[in-house]
């Protein structure tokens, strides 16, 4: 199972390049990994602001580079598709990068 520290390191290795070629505003993780009660087969939660160009082509195609990236399932959630009650959960505990 991989540490959080880890994967916030991998990605941090890969912000610049990732900020570059996706219109990308801010990016954080949030969910089980952050809060410690991750298993074998839980996913990745990762928050994405994005800028005003995103389509679904960019969201599709970060998913997919972040999973194979990262060797882990990945879940990617548009902080402005956020409902107001859940939203509010997921930026009390998201990690921002």
């Amino acid at each position: 199972m991989r540490r959080l520290d880890d994967i916030l390191e991998q990605l941090r290795a890969m912000q610049a390049d990732l900020y570059r070629r996706y219109p990308i505003r801010s990016i954080g993780v949030f969910g089980s990994y952050v809060r410690g009660e991750q298993r074998d087969d839980s996913d990745l939660d990762v928050l994405v602001e994005f800028g005003d160009a995103a389509g679904l082509f960019e969201y599709a195609g970060l998913q997919l580079e972040l999973s194979d990236t990262l060797g882990m399932p990945v879940d990617v959630v548009n902080r402005a598709a956020l409902k107001p009650r859940i939203g509010q959960r997921i930026l009390a505990e998201v990690q921002m990068l």
